[in-house]
């Protein structure tokens, strides 16, 4: 039966069935994902914990369409991501999830508020409602005095906070972070935690982080999934939850 991270079946958002990514690396399988199965529940906040290498990135870019599995399904909202053309695999990661990585990602050559817009330059949005969206969004993470300037001209927690902006611009459904405070002090990394957890709170958006902190994912998330070497780790519960004996965050 696979693990079920909180809510009621109901409420299921992303159900993974038997998940593997495997390939080769010389004459060695390497085996990033090896049979996983559980599923998450809408409005979530779930922290996927390991050492490097046990398969927690793998398996958020298995999530988000960045990758196809060797076997098994990834299902969001009843669509099996295999089954996906690429146009809609874009269009799935374009509408349905934003992402966040440690390395920030923004272009350098242009400003936060061009890097904030991009997204809807795919949409095809008209230029000046993206423009009106994006000086939204980067007021809500507290950059609208930056807007004009470039990432090479920020600190990088203000990059993060930029691409926090960026993420959220579609209005996704889930966000998907990948140790989005690896590369920040510990003072910017609670800033931008903060951040993540309020849009959790207050937008009911389903939140999957990938961190190697323990502590951290105690302090902010609601369901904690350990992994090793691609695998679930140990005999946790069918319902991974504050009550089946998981850490749930604190208040603000």
């Amino acid at each position: 039966m696979p693990t079920a991270v909180s809510g009621t079946t109901n409420s299921i958002a992303i159900r993974i069935e038997n998940l593997s990514r495997h390939y080769r690396m010389g004459d060695a399988l390497i085996r990033a994902v090896d049979g996983i199965s559980m599923q998450i529940a809408s409005g979530e906040f779930v922290a996927l914990l390991g050492t490097s290498g046990s398969g927690k990135s793998s398996l958020l870019n298995l999530i988000a369409g960045l990758d196809h599995p060797t076997s098994g399904t990834v299902v969001v909202k009843e669509n099996d991501l295999a089954k996906f053309s690429r146009e809609e695999l874009a269009k799935y990661r374009l509408h349905t999830v934003g992402m966040v990585f440690q390395s920030f990602n923004l272009i350098p050559s242009m400003t936060l508020l061009e890097n904030v817009e991009l997204p809807l330059r795919f949409a095809e949005v008209d230029r000046g409602k993206r423009e009106s969206l994006a000086r939204q969004a980067l007021d809500r993470v507290g950059l609208t005095p930056r807007l004009r300037h470039r990432p090479t001209e920020l600190s990088g927690g203000e990059q993060q906070r930029a691409s926090l902006a960026r993420a959220l611009i579609n209005k996704p459904q889930f966000l998907l972070a990948d140790e989005p405070t690896g590369n920040l002090d510990s003072q910017t990394g609670t800033e931008i935690m903060n951040f993540i957890r309020e849009f959790n709170q207050t937008l009911g958006m389903t939140i999957i982080m990938v961190t190697h902190e323990r502590a951290l994912a105690e302090r902010y998330a609601s369901c904690m999934i350990f992994l090793a070497d691609g695998k679930l780790v140990g005999d946790q519960p069918n319902v991974i939850s504050a009550t089946a004996g998981q850490t749930r965050g604190g208040g603000l």
